[in-house]
């Protein structure tokens, strides 16, 4: 073999590992865009949402979710947007409609879903986006008080020892 077929072949290797490092990268920030957390209340997590929202993140962030939620036999999911800005929105129109998406999504599955954490900006986006279904949706100025409702509604207290 010359040694210019054995630089190929070692380029071609080093491209392959490149490769499948990305793959692991993108899959690791995937996980970390979505971060899945325990709640007190039994069968919920919350999924604190941070950073700028591209289409595309919204999408791994909405698998994401239903993937754990399927796995870990969750039927409420609690997720947070108090960690975003009016400028990590991108277009507003795309905002409204991937809230509804992931509502739905998760609601096909069985799921309820609680959106906590909106701003008023969020809140006005969210309203100008046009999304019919938006009054349908539940949503709660806090995570403390979305898990005061499903304590409520699951007859869950806490007991002082």
């Amino acid at each position: 073999m010359s040694v210019e077929t054995q630089e190929i072949v070692q380029l071609k290797e080093e491209v392959q590992e490149l490769k499948r490092k990305l793959v692991e990268a993108e899959r690791e920030i995937t996980d970390i865009s979505a971060p899945v957390i325990p709640s007190i209340v039994p069968e919920t997590i919350l999924i604190p949402i941070m950073g700028r929202l591209s289409q595309e993140r919204f999408e791994a962030i909405i698998t994401r979710i239903l993937d754990v939620s399927y796995n870990q036999d969750i039927n409420t999911i609690i997720v947070d947007f108090s960690g975003i800005r009016e400028k990590d929105i991108g277009e507003t129109d795309v905002f409204g409609m991937n809230i509804n998406n992931m509502a739905k999504a998760v609601q096909l599955m069985g799921i309820e879903i609680l959106f906590v954490g909106f701003t008023p900006s969020l809140t006005q986006i969210v309203i100008q986006s046009d999304v019919r279904e938006v009054g349908q949706v539940k949503s709660f100025l806090s995570f403390k008080t979305a898990l005061q409702y499903l304590m409520s509604e699951k007859s869950l207290s806490f007991q002082k020892k």
